[in-house]
């Protein structure tokens, strides 16, 4: 299984010369199985560049929406294979308490926010709500589960032949929690991250950052890294760059924390282009 990041940014995309390494476009992950099958995680700004080498090389992209926030859906509407004829989209997210995926997506694909309603898209689009089930594609096996983030947020497990894939781009597991981690049946997402071969999750703030940020969805490196030695994951990658923070500042971070925690598993921060192979075969 290859995992490919497109966008790493949370929030808003931060492009410019402080970004470079890292990358400015928001949230966007290729995934492909052993046999050629593609899930794209979330549509931020970052699913642009993807689209366009995509577009007319595959017939069927399955496309899975943790949530609704702009930063994830931005670059949707600039997705080129929703305008090819030819192509099967099958997009998942979770609805809303009120709305169906269905209606809460048109209100960004319509006049005034965009030019192109839902409707007018040519190829067969196919939407389908995530409520917490099991779905196969291909080769690969995708769980879902509710997380702690601000409205409907669900994270992702992707598991192939080859290995497990944990995607957990907004996450704040030590919401409302004194000490963490704690036990791991009280924490958010633990069962989609535990013992996977590769974490991609939110550190979006330093840990002196963090105290003025709680309930906003996020987590700090420190609690990052935690999480990550809860579930017992073997590779770990910091995600959802704060877009005021510089690559240096990134780096400077990610130094701080490792002096401190002391992490068992090797840990890079996310960066546009950057490749991660899981092959457990021996």
């Amino acid at each position: 299984m290859r995992v490919t990041l497109w966008g790493t940014r949370g929030s808003i995309a931060a492009p410019g010369p402080d970004t470079v390494r890292y990358g400015g476009n928001t949230s966007c992950v290729e995934v492909r199985g052993p046999e050629g099958t593609v899930l794209v995680l979330d549509a931020g700004t970052g699913i642009r560049r993807l689209g366009a080498k995509l577009n007319g090389t595959v017939r069927r992209v399955d496309l899975f929406l943790t949530h609704l926030h702009m930063d994830h859906i931005q670059g949707l509407g600039f997705f080129a294979p929703l305008y090819d004829s030819g192509a099967e989209i099958h997009l998942y997210g979770p609805p809303g308490p009120t709305l169906s995926l269905a209606d809460r997506l048109r209100r960004y694909l319509s006049p005034p926010l965009f030019p192109v309603r839902l409707r007018m898209l040519p190829c067969r689009l196919v939407i389908h709500e995530v409520r917490g089930e099991e779905v196969r594609i291909g080769e690969l096996q995708v769980s879902s589960r509710l997380v702690c983030h601000p409205g409907p947020t669900v994270g992702y497990r992707i598991t192939s032949a080859t290995g497990a894939l944990a995607y957990l781009p907004d996450h704040e597991p030590a919401l409302g929690t004194p000490v963490f981690p704690q036990d791991s049946d009280w924490t958010s997402g633990y069962p989609l991250a535990a013992d996977v071969d590769l974490l991609i999750h939110d550190a979006q703030y330093t840990a002196e950052q963090y105290p003025h940020h709680i309930g906003w969805g996020h987590s700090s490196l420190d609690h990052a890294l935690a999480f990550a030695t809860l579930t017992r994951a073997k590779r770990v990658v910091l995600f959802h760059h704060d877009p005021a923070s510089s690559d240096d500042a990134l780096e400077w971070a990610q130094f701080d924390a490792e002096r401190r925690l002391r992490p068992t598993m090797p840990v890079v921060l996310g960066a546009e282009g950057a490749e991660f192979v899981l092959d457990s075969s021996p």
